[in-house]
């Protein structure tokens, strides 16, 4: 029988709006939860029901080393600028195999910076400058 061995979680790349963007070294995927509601009818037993309620999609930070593009920055500054109903975009994170191929896509829609941050900088230091990029998102799918 063959094994279902997991996916590692060093091998991935980060789609956005279809465009394979540069090398990022971290991606973390927020949470998503939905809220249980409690709800009782005057006929019902003396106990409540659990309804869904609002569901919330956790952040998505992206951080790589910062190099002469500044693809992200003018994302985040397009947002600052108020252009937000124009600039959302959909990110794909793709999981990787140890093979090289595509294994798992989570698709998350309508992105747009919350956050953006440039690393400290150290004279001392030998260290890669590294810049984060915080989105908020209103879903996230995962497909095969």
């Amino acid at each position: 029988m063959a094994r279902d061995d997991p996916f590692r979680n060093f091998k991935f790349r980060v789609e956005i709006d279809g465009i394979a963007e540069a090398a990022f070294s971290e991606v973390a995927i927020g949470e998503t939860s939905t809220e249980a509601i409690d709800y009782r009818e005057g006929t019902e037993p003396n106990h409540v029901r659990k309804l869904p309620g609002m569901t919330k999609y956790g952040n998505i930070t992206l951080k790589r080393g910062v190099t002469d593009s500044q693809v992200l920055y003018q994302w985040h500054k397009d947002i600052l600028d108020g252009k937000i109903g124009e600039k959302r975009k959909a990110v794909t994170i793709v999981v990787i195999d140890e093979a090289g191929k595509d294994k798992a896509r989570f698709v998350v829609s309508e992105c747009w910076p919350t956050k953006y941050d440039p690393s400290d900088l150290n004279g001392k230091g030998n260290e890669v400058f590294i810049e984060l990029l915080e989105l908020v998102n209103e879903g996230i799918e995962r497909r095969a």
